[in-house]
């Protein structure tokens, strides 16, 4: 049977609901920040497992076993070549939480990478100062989606090529120009199952959700 949702004590709906939370106990003390990231990226592409690698709290996941068809045993087969070995699928979303120093921390929104639950990007995407595009040389065309999703709602986004065992070997320059991305927009290497890797990952977005939106305000008063 699937395993039930854990909660851990958070309240990702109403975390969904909050892009960035401001707190502070009196006027000139620290400002507190809560922030909110989506993580996408094609199926099996590592989105539950960095999640899980770096949140801090026990993360909540809906996943639910693969249907015959899905896991290539079936004469329908899915969209899962080259992830064989794995035998449940996220039907809703991802969760978890980070904080990556004091006064900052990032509520994580994982989104199910199969087609068929694409309708549910839109929900999760709001309120989002930026995300993650999980990559797989292995099937590299499963990013298309996530990347025209982010730059139509000018989401600021970092691809992150999730380095599996026996995928082909490309320069970040070399995903760049595969995927057609806009100029500056980062890639960077990861292993999505090593905390230190997943938390640079994020930082990076962090920092390069924050040069956009500065020179987006900057044009707007300019």
């Amino acid at each position: 049977m699937p395993s039930e949702p854990v909660h851990s004590g958070e309240n990702p709906r109403a975390a969904h609901r909050t892009s960035a939370n401001v707190g502070r106990t009196m006027i000139g003390e620290d400002i507190a920040l809560t922030l909110k990231i989506v993580v996408a990226g094609g199926f099996g592409a590592g989105k539950s497992t960095l999640i899980g690698s770096v949140s801090e709290i026990r993360p909540l996941q809906s996943e639910e076993p693969l249907s015959e068809s899905e896991t290539g045993s079936g004469p329908d087969r899915s969209d899962t070549c080259g992830v064989e070995r794995k035998t449940s699928t996220t039907v809703a979303m991802d969760f978890g939480r980070i904080t990556v120093h004091a006064g900052l921390s990032l509520h994580l929104f994982g989104t199910p990478g199969q087609d068929r639950f694409r309708f549910l990007w839109e929900e999760l995407c709001e309120g989002a100062l930026a995300a993650v595009v999980l990559a797989d040389t292995r099937h590299l065309e499963d990013c298309f989606a996530a990347v025209d999703h982010f730059e139509r709602r000018r989401i600021p986004f970092v691809v992150a090529v999730n380095r599996f065992p026996g995928a082909p070997d490309h320069t970040e320059h070399d995903v760049a120009q595969a995927l057609d991305l806009d100029g500056g927009t980062p890639v960077v290497l990861c292993d999505a199952r090593d905390r230190a890797s997943g938390r640079e990952v994020l930082i990076r977005t962090v920092e390069y959700a924050g040069r956009m939106h500065t020179a987006r305000l900057l044009a707007a008063v300019g």
